[in-house]
């Protein structure tokens, strides 16, 4: 997906490719961003997530097929995440599904657009039409625990106090575009969904009173909260329930894609469990063996340099009876803790919107 604001980023910003899309790692570095993101306010270029339609007379019916959250009362002035999920229960995507008038607007993650929409399309029946929107409308973000000021700078400070997952229609400088109070790292959060010829203007506006931050501090901050990373938590094989996403499903839902899986995977009990973990030296690589009193007990999924931390941080697939804060364990030779989450507290837990 070509980025429609990539020309506008500063000198020296790293890109890079991720799933379908080439988007910014990094415009200036890590530890900058990451601290005006946790601490003060930080403008997003989410170029990088599809934006997947679903209009038509079996809109709702086919949207309740494929997310695994109950979407028949989602209104226009609402939005929700889910899980989408293959028949045999693995992830397809996670999700925030905008209710619309006349359907629904699926966002999808990171690069994840295209599979997205492939997913949707091999489901949809006569009755509906699932359009790609992606080539029309892009999304810009705000979070950080001073975010609502921007918001009230840049367009209208009612919108700021807006509830959570509420969604408004409104207008920028002349542009129609969809407003949302969203989220992915525990600190105050927007979503900005505009013409990609707008998004331009749109992004200048919002570094006037912001910063930017780009993908590695956003998913570092996600970590930290235990947002769901699925590009880099959804290994092949891996259930829901191993994976830690289930509060992202409702199995109390009549039906949808998957579902058969899923109850069976919680029925059953069986499978590792992810636990965080924090210490060692070196992050540590993908499948790294995660050792408790010499016994192989599970493998590294994710690991990263935690700037608020000041430490390693990732996530381990363990043994049931070791998913629990506070045990130590052994990952590539060295010691390490197991936490409980958020793993950093966001200063927005403390900050009042004003």
């Amino acid at each position: 997906m070509v980025n429609v604001l990539a020309t506008r980023h500063p000198e020296g910003t790293v890109h890079g490719d991720v799933g379908d899309s080439t988007v910014p790692l990094r415009f200036s570095s890590l530890s900058q961003e990451y601290r005006v993101l946790r601490e003060r306010a930080a403008v997003l270029d989410l170029g990088g997530h599809g934006l997947v339609e679903i209009t038509g007379p079996g809109a709702v019916d086919l949207a309740q097929r494929l997310l695994a959250r109950d979407v028949e009362y989602l209104t226009s002035d609402r939005c929700m995440m889910s899980l989408v999920l293959d028949e045999s229960g693995r992830v397809v995507d996670q999700v925030i599904a905008f209710g619309r008038e006349d359907g629904l607007l699926l966002e999808s993650s990171c690069g994840a657009g295209a599979r997205l929409l492939d997913h949707v399309l091999a489901h949809a029946e006569d009755d509906v039409e699932v359009a790609d929107r992606s080539a029309e409308l892009t999304v810009i973000g705000l979070e950080g625990p001073y975010a609502w000021g921007v918001v009230g700078r840049l367009i209208d400070g009612e919108l700021a106090s807006l509830p959570f997952e509420s969604v408004v229609d409104t207008v920028w400088d002349g542009v129609d575009m969809i407003f949302a109070r969203t989220g992915y790292t525990g600190e105050y959060g927007y979503q900005m969904i505009v013409p990609r010829e707008a998004a331009p203007g749109l992004w200048a506006g919002a570094l006037e009173h912001a910063q930017p931050a780009g993908q590695e501090a956003l998913e570092l901050a996600m970590l930290e909260v235990r947002q769901p990373i699925p590009r880099h938590e959804v290994t092949p094989g891996a259930t829901v329930i191993e994976i830690g996403a289930n509060w992202l499903v409702d199995i109390t839902k009549a039906d949808f894609v998957g579902r058969a899986a899923v109850v069976e995977a919680f029925e059953s009990g069986g499978g590792r469990r992810t636990v965080g973990f924090t210490g060692g030296g070196d992050v540590p690589a993908p499948g790294t063996r995660v050792l408790a009193g010499g016994q192989d007990v599970g493998e590294v999924v994710h690991a990263v340099h935690s700037t608020g931390l000041g430490a390693t941080l990732g996530l381990a697939r363990v043994d049931p009876e070791l998913a629990a804060a506070g045990l130590d364990l052994t990952v590539g030779g060295l010691g390490v803790t197991t936490l409980t989450s958020p793993y950093i507290v966001p200063k927005s837990w403390s900050i009042p919107i004003i």
